[in-house]
């Protein structure tokens, strides 16, 4: 997916997909993985695990709640993506339409300073 496609995906009026598009404008990575066979409510139950356990570790997040009820109501397969800024300060992951041509959601977890490999699996799809 072309970068211009993404930023217009993510052009939206929450908080996070405008902090997503500001770290996609400043030039932050970006990955686009392809459709796979989980509908998005399957994904659900992943990422509330992810999210309950940063919440026990607190970890600042944007956005997860509402990513979690959008994904729930759909049971389609989805196309997910992260957005890494150069900083490493946050990375957003965001959920497609499986022809990538809608956002579905974004959210949004704030990074420790440690590198990101020693990062816990919570932030890997």
């Amino acid at each position: 997916m072309e970068r211009h496609e993404l930023m217009r995906l993510l052009a939206g009026d929450d908080g996070v997909s405008k902090a997503a598009l500001t770290a996609l404008a400043d030039g932050a990575d970006y990955v686009v993985w392809g459709a796979g066979t989980r509908l998005s409510d399957g994904h659900a139950g992943i990422f509330a695990i992810r999210h309950r356990c940063m919440q026990r570790k607190g970890v600042e997040n944007l956005g997860w709640e509402r990513a979690l009820e959008l994904l729930r109501e759909r049971a389609q397969p989805i196309r997910i993506g992260q957005i890494t800024p150069s900083d490493r300060s946050w990375i957003y992951t965001f959920f497609l339409t499986e022809d990538g041509g809608a956002l579905v959601a974004c959210a949004g977890v704030r990074l420790a300073a440690e590198p990101m490999s020693d990062r816990p699996e919570i932030l890997r799809p």
